[in-house]
Parts: C-alpha cells; sequence; structure tokens
C-alpha cells in the first residue's frame, strides 16, 4: 500500500496546493470558476474525447458490469435516502444526502488518476461509470428534487433532464469520440497533437480546481458530513465489491477499476446542483470537504488491494 500512496500523492499534493492558494486569496472564486469552467468544457473534453476515438462501443459496453455497478450503487442510494428519512429529512435533501453517499469526482479526479495509475485500459471502464453517473443519477436527483417541489412529474422535467445532458460537454465528447471510432476516422496528426496537448492541461487544471474549490468549502454539519463520507468512501466501494466480484462477477481487472471509482470522495458537481436548487448546500460543501482529505489513506488503500485482484 506505501507504494501505491506515494503515487497517489502528487495528486493530492496539488489538490492541496489549490486549496492553499484559495485559502490565501491568491486564487480567487472567480479565478476557480474560470479554470473550472477551461477544464470541463476544453481540456478534459479533449482528453475523453482522444481517449474515445480510439475505443469501439464493443470494447466499452459491459452489460454486466452497468448491472453490478449501478444495483450497488442503487442500493446505497436508497440506505442513505432512508437514513435521511429516518432523521425526518425533507425528500429533496433526503436525495442530495445520497448524491453525497454515491457520486464521486470521477470526472475530474478519477479519470486521470486511475488511467495512469492502474494503467490506460481503465478508461473503458472508467467512461461507463461515468456515464451511470451522469446521465441515470444525474438526472434522478432533478427528477426527485423538481418533483418533489412540484408535487408532480411533469414533461417539463423530462425535458429539464434532457437538455441538462445534451449539454454536459463529458457526455458530448464521449459521444463524439465513439461516433468517431464507429466510423473509423483517422485523426489527423495536427489534431492528434492539438488534442494530446489541450487535454494534458487536464489532469493538472482539474486537480488544482478541485483543491481550489474547496479552499471556500464549510465544514459545519460535521456528524451528517461524516456520515456521508463514510457511505462515499466506505459503504458504495464495499457494496461495489461485492456486486461486481460475488453477484454479477465481472473480469478482474475491469471490477478493480469499477471499485477505485467507487472509492472516489464526493463530486464537485454534487455542490453545485445544491447551490443552484438551495438545497443543504452547506451539508454537500462539508462532505466534499471531508471526504477529500479521507480519501488521501482510503483511496490509497482500495487502489492497492484493486491492483491484487
Amino acid at each position: 500500500m506505501w507504494d501505491i500512496f506515494l503515487k497517489t500523492l502528487p495528486f493530492f499534493a496539488i489538490i492541496a496546493l489549490g486549496y492553499a492558494s484559495g485559502r490565501r486569496g491568491f486564487f480567487t472564486d472567480e479565478a476557480t470558476a474560470y479554470l473550472t469552467k477551461f477544464v470541463f468544457y476544453f481540456a478534459l473534453s479533449a482528453m475523453l474525447f482522444g481517449f474515445t476515438a480510439n475505443l469501439s462501443i464493443a470494447e466499452i459496453i459491459d452489460w454486466t458490469f452497468v448491472k453490478a455497478y449501478l444495483a450497488a450503487t442503487l442500493a446505497v442510494y436508497v440506505f442513505v435516502t432512508l437514513v435521511a428519512v429516518i432523521r425526518k429529512r425533507p425528500i429533496t435533501e433526503a436525495a442530495f444526502e445520497a448524491q453525497c453517499g454515491v457520486i464521486g469526482n470521477v470526472g475530474f479526479l478519477g479519470v486521470p488518476m486511475l488511467t495512469l495509475l492502474l494503467g490506460a485500459e481503465a478508461i473503458g471502464p472508467v467512461i461507463l461509470v461515468l456515464a451511470v453517473d451522469l446521465i441515470f443519477f444525474g438526472s434522478l436527483i432533478v427528477i426527485l428534487v423538481t418533483g418533489s417541489r412540484d408535487g408532480r412529474m411533469s414533461l417539463g422535467v423530462f425535458r429539464t433532464v434532457a437538455i441538462g445532458l445534451l449539454k454536459n460537454p463529458m457526455i458530448v465528447s464521449i459521444t463524439l469520440g465513439l461516433l468517431w471510432s464507429a466510423f473509423s476516422l483517422p485523426i489527423p496528426a495536427p489534431v492528434g497533437e492539438f488534442l494530446t496537448l489541450l487535454g494534458a492541461a487536464a489532469t493538472p487544471g482539474a486537480l488544482f480546481a478541485i483543491g481550489a474549490s474547496l479552499a471556500s468549502k464549510s465544514a459545519e454539519r460535521l456528524s451528517v458530513a461524516g456520515w456521508l463520507s463514510f457511505s462515499k468512501l466506505v459503504l458504495h466501494p464495499g457494496a461495489v465489491a461485492i456486486a461486481a466480484l460475488i453477484i454479477w462477477p465481472v473480469e478482474p481487472y475491469a471490477a478493480g477499476v469499477m471499485i477505485a471509482a467507487a472509492a472516489l470522495p464526493v463530486a464537485g458537481n454534487v455542490y453545485i446542483l445544491a447551490q443552484h436548487y438551495g438545497v443543504a448546500p452547506t451539508r454537500v460543501s462539508a462532505s466534499i470537504l471531508i471526504s477529500t482529505a479521507a480519501s488521501i489513506v482510503t483511496v490509497s488503500a482500495v487502489i492497492a488491494w484493486v491492483s491484487a485482484l
């Protein structure tokens, strides 16, 4: 595990550098927002397109993999929701707590880190995890919050979900990359170099942006945030491991990548949604902060374990 910890340390060191820059005021909230936008819309999109344009859909799609990850994640999602309901929290807050319990930072942290630590072949399983998180659970939170507030489901809710998915650059870049691959289109050398150069900015940019964004997060409501962090860092990868290794056995390497992806800390976009809907942003903020700090140890432990599968 020590070797894996040393390999993950540079990733978290860049996050720490971003955090320190944000706390010192050297990197303002506005600067962080623009850096995040650059990474999200340009650098990470170039990286994802470059990866998927060299893959075939057949290499990525594994329905047993999807079933195992979706079932395990949904089980934890329901469990965290029930705990919130028992605490007499409204359905909107319960939905965001459940989102904290299962949605990891796969895009900004998982794609660069897991592909470097577990090998370039990890990109297929990582993209499947990312797709399930974005398409299924990203839609579910909007449906639950909007439906709960309106008191009913309407076509407007599903239209909002569809537009949100179509505007997500990660989904767009993955889809375009797979289409490019499906038609066996060559990537001209200058275009390939452009994608490589731009995509190379994704890893340091994303990690720095994660840290800088954490600088403005608060650590209030520690008991609930601690529970949600435990759910994300321990319960979620544990449930995924049981599903992928025992209930619906997945090829060991892909299962390992899936488990490692499930062990990632709470994603920053959960906070963006919480702010947008005005639902428990402080609680979500604290969960991101605590889970990211704790993941320095827990992610290293999980990656060390799955590397031996």
